[in-house]
């Protein structure tokens, strides 16, 4: 296993971007700091840090919506992290299944 302090030689933060391990769908993008990679890797859900209310939070904490992280993965550089994960209910805060649902540009055949 990778030593953690790798992760985070560059910032206290980093992006993790949540992949739904039977689709493939993006979900989210959070941020996490080491402690909460810990915690992740100890309970098998995944944990983030919030930027604004400046604080650790369990993704399905007060929503049940949990996600169960299957795998962890870095990137090229080491600074940021993808979980695989099984979703239980919708990922998004209003109730999407995705965060991922807003349109801006899409090419037409």
């Amino acid at each position: 296993m990778m030593d953690l302090d790798n992760l985070f030689h560059k910032s206290e933060l980093i992006p993790v971007i949540i992949q739904d391990g039977d689709t493939k769908d993006i979900l989210m993008l959070g941020f996490t700091n080491k402690e909460a990679v810990e915690l992740t890797l100890k309970t098998k859900t995944a944990w983030f840090w919030s930027r604004s209310r400046q604080k650790l939070w369990n993704k399905g904490e007060s929503s049940g919506h949990f996600l169960h992280v299957k795998k962890v993965v870095t990137d090229c550089d080491t600074d940021t992290l993808l979980y695989v994960c099984t979703p239980e209910g919708p990922t998004c805060h209003t109730g999407a299944r995705s965060c991922f649902f807003n349109t801006i540009w899409e090419e037409q055949p």
